[in-house]
């Protein structure tokens, strides 16, 4: 008689077992079995360094920050109780605290002094952060050089370069002095050591990716040594009260190397951005515990070093006799600074079905809004059919909405083949009903536009106090805009048509 289904069969030596199926579940488990298993607590626990996204299995991208490389292991923190201890310093009312000790000290350089909100604080600890070539290493010796003095030591710690050549480099720029001191180390101890040697007021680090520490394992570069690396030169900072510049990486993408830990560790974060095939750089403020971070500092970087630009607004325009089809000038604000720039457009016969649309300093997405709003609000249908060109001069980036007007005119004007009156600038946003809205610092672009000699302006309407002696036009929308364009010539017959006749 077989034994009906579910009935648990006996063999002899091994006891009682369920019947083995697919979908079945065992409902009896040997001795020992629960002693066995791995209890659920003691599962590694993995997180995301950016975000702090937990999950239970590791990752090669995080799914919430979609950053790559940045999930870790880590275990289950121990609840541990802090009993009272000494304090260091006794607590003072706010009044009664001395506020000289965070006085900021001048580097030297007018341009970096703007950014920083005056210049390095004693204690301070600043990450500069740009793409490879762009001239940080430059621009922190002619730092480290000029804030060098008999009782202001300075040490220029390299890791990316040997001292040979950093010598060579500081003869060429000229940063030569004897308060200047320099090692090359890729050890956080030597660093450490060249500390207690000099004791310096101010330590420039090339390149914080580039020390690491013997204690921590992983290679230089990596999120466990960058963090300790950081963390001693701070705390050494602020006990030694000593400012620090360290020079950091970035991404293909343009962000920060590392973790963004060091970004919060840090006092001032700037971005030094620059075009590698132009002359002018741009130091900006991300993050400032002394200052402002709206402030951008202007360089240009030649053969000879780098130089602070006072007034920048030289390398963005194009000096002509009489006026050319297809150009616009504006006024960028850059921080609090305002910056006339050039904006060119050219628009060609297209030989291909699928037109061109190339931009260089503008953004690809406002071009083509330009575009749209400009063949649908302003009658112009000859531009979806043509290759489309549009730049800037100088290697200068714009991407704030206040060059919307300007773009639209050198569009207008490159296709209906008739230039812009002369010392004319477009400062407005233009919607996707055609309309032209305010923007901010109306009144501090147009005293920068007065200042260089232009006279006449198109402006959205109220645009406040206007500088003397220029002339100011108030535009609702892209009609009223386009109405400074002359009337388009008539092209003239081919020839062959005129001898015909």
């Amino acid at each position: 008689m077989r034994p009906r289904a579910g009935t648990p069969r006996v063999r002899a030596g091994y006891g009682l077992e369920p019947r083995h199926h697919a979908m079945s579940v065992p409902r009896y488990t040997v001795p020992g079995m629960a002693a066995r298993t791995k209890s659920t607590k003691d599962r590694p626990s993995y997180r995301c360094t950016e975000c702090g996204w937990q999950t239970a299995k590791w990752l090669g991208r995080c799914p919430e920050c979609q950053a790559w490389g940045t999930v870790e292991e880590y275990g289950a923190p121990a609840v541990r109780t802090t009993s009272p201890g000494r304090v260091t310093s006794s607590a003072l009312p706010i009044g009664q605290v001395d506020g000289r000790t965070a006085t900021a000290r001048s580097t030297g350089v007018d341009e970096l002094d703007r950014v920083l909100g005056g210049g390095l604080v004693p204690g301070a600890v600043v990450l500069l952060a740009g793409e490879p070539g762009v001239g940080k290493s430059t621009l922190l010796l002619d730092v480290a050089a000029k804030a060098a003095g008999p009782d202001h030591r300075t040490l220029y710690v390299t890791g990316e370069e040997s001292a040979s050549q950093v010598r060579l480099r500081a003869d060429r720029i000229d940063a030569l002095d004897d308060d200047l001191y320099l090692a090359a180390e890729t050890d956080l101890a030597a660093v450490l050591g060249h500390l207690d040697a000099v004791k310096p007021s101010l330590l420039v680090l090339d390149s914080v990716q580039t020390v690491a520490s013997p204690e921590i394992d992983g290679a230089p570069g990596g999120m466990a040594q960058v963090r300790e690396v950081a963390g001693a030169l701070i705390r050494a900072s602020k006990e030694r009260g000593m400012a620090t510049l360290l020079v950091g990486h970035v991404t293909k993408d343009g962000a920060i190397a590392g973790p963004r830990l060091l970004e919060h560790l840090v006092d001032v974060v700037l971005s030094f951005e620059g075009d590698r095939h132009a002359r002018l750089r741009l130091v900006r403020g991300v993050k400032n515990r002394f200052g402002a971070t709206d402030e951008v500092g202007c360089f240009e970087l030649h053969d000879e070093g780098i130089t602070g630009l006072a007034d920048p607004s030289g390398l963005f325009l194009t000096r002509r006799a009489e006026p050319v089809p297809g150009t616009c000038l504006t006024v960028t604000l850059e921080g609090r600074r305002p910056l006339v720039a050039e904006v060119q457009a050219l628009t060609v016969d297209s030989q291909i079905p699928s037109p061109r649309r190339t931009t260089s300093g503008l953004e690809t997405s406002r071009v083509s809004m330009m575009l749209a709003v400009l063949e649908q609000r302003g009658r112009i249908s000859a531009l979806g059919k043509r290759d489309i060109y549009s730049a800037t001069v100088g290697g200068v980036k714009l991407s704030e909405p206040a060059a919307d007007l300007a773009i639209a005119l050198a569009l207008a004007s490159a296709a209906s083949d008739t230039p812009l009156p002369k010392n004319l600038v477009a400062i407005g946003e233009v919607g996707l009903a055609g309309e032209v809205r305010r923007v901010t610092g109306v009144q501090r672009r147009l005293a920068e536009a007065h200042r260089l000699g232009f006279t006449h302006a198109l402006v959205p309407s109220d645009p406040g106090k206007v500088p003397a002696g220029m002339r100011v036009t108030e535009v609702a929308d892209m009609g009223d805009a386009l109405r400074v364009l002359p009337k388009r010539r008539r092209a003239e017959p081919p020839r062959e048509d005129a001898d015909r006749r």
